[in-house]
């Protein structure tokens, strides 16, 4: 027979053992209380983040993209660059962003050439080329390439390659190939009468711009599309068909006649206007500054 004091054992473990079930099961309980308010709480942070992001909490969403920066200008530096030309800097906001815009280049080799500059695609480097314009950038400046791609290479007053106003700005519309080799009879990169910036390094674009005068296609493209060309390409092409000469680095691109732009004006924003075709392989550069 079992004596008093391990009867009194087994039962002070007996009740230990329903102390701890109890402490446990009130743990699991409480534990899963705080889950689920912790679960609830996510949940709402989450829906409300998604209301917030899509503008369930503005009292008028127009009002909250007004004045917010369309465009950014980087600052370049003229003391590095003596090739630079400082006429400031365009506008950041409000800057027109749908349909065209159109640019008359007038130059000394016959009529005027005209193009369309897509606001839509490359609203930045349309507000670029039209405040150089207002500031008589390009007038009595060279077109000083004639580009192995097949491409007339304007917009730098130095005519070195190198000049551009004090600021630049990022690539928008760079052509997109479906593969490394492009397949035959797909349509060119850049197909004749696209106009494009051009930059050194590419994404520092600035003043300098190509218009193509033939097919160009390309594996790895680089220049952004900025418009096309509505009027003139016979000019362009009869530049093209100029001889070259060395432009005094060794590089026998130069014009043998100088190809001078006399005036370069943008009009004013149509919108509603077709864009000119997106850079995927349709419709818009040799490189140095911008």
């Amino acid at each position: 027979m079992a004596s008093s004091r391990d009867r009194q054992r087994k039962l002070a473990r007996a009740k230990l053992d329903r102390q701890l079930a109890r402490r446990a099961a009130s743990t699991r309980r409480r534990r899963q209380i705080q889950a689920g308010v912790g679960a609830a709480l996510i949940l709402v942070l989450v829906v409300a983040g998604s209301a917030w992001a899509l503008g369930a909490f503005d009292s008028d969403p127009k009002q909250n993209t007004a004045g917010e920066d369309t465009c950014l200008w980087t600052p370049q530096d003229a003391t590095a660059n003596t090739n630079l030309k400082d006429v400031g800097t365009p506008a950041t906001k409000d800057l027109p962003t749908d349909g065209t815009r159109a640019m008359t280049v007038t130059t000394n080799q016959g009529a005027p050439i005209t193009a369309e500059l897509n606001l839509t695609n490359s609203p930045c480097a349309a507000a670029s080329i039209a405040h150089l314009a207002s500031r008589s950038f390009y007038d009595n400046t060279t077109c000083h390439e004639i580009t192995a791609e097949g491409a007339l290479r304007c917009g730098d007053p130095s005519g070195t390659g190198l000049g551009g106003p004090t600021y630049s700005f990022y690539d928008e519309e760079v052509p997109t190939v479906p593969s490394a080799s492009p397949a035959p009879g797909q349509p060119p990169t850049y197909p004749k009468g696209t106009v494009t910036m051009v930059s050194n390094p590419p994404g520092s674009n600035g003043s300098q711009f190509l218009i193509f005068f033939k097919d160009f296609t390309t594996a790895d493209p680089k220049y952004p599309v900025i418009g096309r060309v509505t009027g003139g390409l016979d000019v362009v092409e009869k530049i093209g068909a100029l001889p070259t000469v060395d432009n005094g680095t060794g590089a026998k691109v130069k014009p043998s006649t100088d190809v001078t732009i006399q005036s370069l004006t943008v009009g004013e924003p149509v919108t509603g206007a077709a864009p000119a075709p997106s850079a995927s392989g349709t419709p818009a550069s040799s490189p140095s500054a911008g």
